[in-house]
């Protein structure tokens, strides 16, 4: 069996065919010793070697698209290591035989709540890329004086640092109660630049003082799942993700007792239940 070989990286967790073609051109990979020409086809017995390291022929022939939705908690990252030792999402994740984890946008130290991990880079790739709109979803207590102006502003559009940011929408929390110095809204946005929701309300004098993720497209997080816990999804969730990002369909492979050997979570038959709400978002 043979692959063109940007898929067979993407599929490795490499990045995007799109990105994985710069890479190709930029000469930074080989296929036996010699440098990989775009469009070039590999098979298992050919040796690839991305910046210097070795790629496992495994990881990239193996049709592999799991998929969790982890809590994450305060004070975790989610790099794969952390130079200051700070604990990672990673660490909680269950160990696998082959593939990787890779993370569907990051959430900073500070935030708190869902982010998907799978193992297919070419989903991961496409569900943060900006051009496939897929929004996300976020709870946030603000301190201050917010006036209806501030909430027009902010999904008029803002000029940050990085160029111009907005949210698709801002609802203040059901129970919300106007005379308070600290009030919770639900805010959407179609990017997950760097500190982007905390730095939308800080142009408006405000301070963000607790910020939860809540919702990562057609994926909400799970009433049910704690803080430092993760759930498979189904076979359902996946498909509807995929689509999401045009993406064709693909067979869900489970975790197998030994893919789960090392895990510090076991899946729960309550966690059994269906992850996808309606494609209409709470806001």
């Amino acid at each position: 069996m043979s692959e063109r070989l940007q898929k067979a990286l993407a599929r490795a967790g490499f990045g995007s065919r799109r990105k994985l073609e710069s890479v190709i051109s930029d000469g930074r990979v080989l296929v036996n010793g010699k440098l990989a020409l775009l469009g070039q086809k590999v098979t298992r017995e050919d040796k690839v070697i991305v910046d210097g390291h070795i790629v496992d022929p495994e990881k990239m022939f193996i049709e592999s698209r799991l998929v969790l939705a982890y809590h994450k908690p305060e004070g975790e990252v989610c790099t794969r290591s952390d130079p200051e030792g700070r604990p990672t999402i990673f660490d909680r994740l269950p160990k696998l035989m082959s593939g990787r984890w890779i993370a569907v946008g990051r959430l900073d130290i500070s935030t708190s709540g869902l982010v998907l991990l799978t193992t297919d880079g070419e989903l991961a790739n496409r569900l943060m890329h900006p051009s496939s709109g897929v929004d996300r979803e976020y709870l946030v207590r603000v301190h201050g004086d917010v006036r209806d102006e501030h909430l027009e502003q902010l999904v008029d559009g803002v000029i940050l640092d990085d160029g111009l940011a907005r949210f698709t929408d801002v609802v203040p929390h059901p129970e919300h109660d106007e005379e308070k110095r600290n009030r919770w809204f639900y805010v959407a946005l179609m990017e997950g630049r760097n500190r982007e929701v905390r730095r939308l309300w800080e142009s408006q004098g405000l301070q963000v003082n607790r910020l939860k993720r809540v919702r990562y497209g057609c994926i909400f997080l799970p009433s049910f799942l704690k803080q430092g816990h993760y759930v498979e999804l189904g076979q359902k969730e996946v498909d509807d993700l995929a689509k999401l990002v045009e993406l064709p369909l693909q067979s869900l492979p489970r975790m197998t007792p030994q893919d789960l050997k090392n895990s510090k979570r076991r899946l729960s038959k309550k966690a059994q239940v269906p992850l996808v709400r309606k494609r209409k978002s709470r806001i």
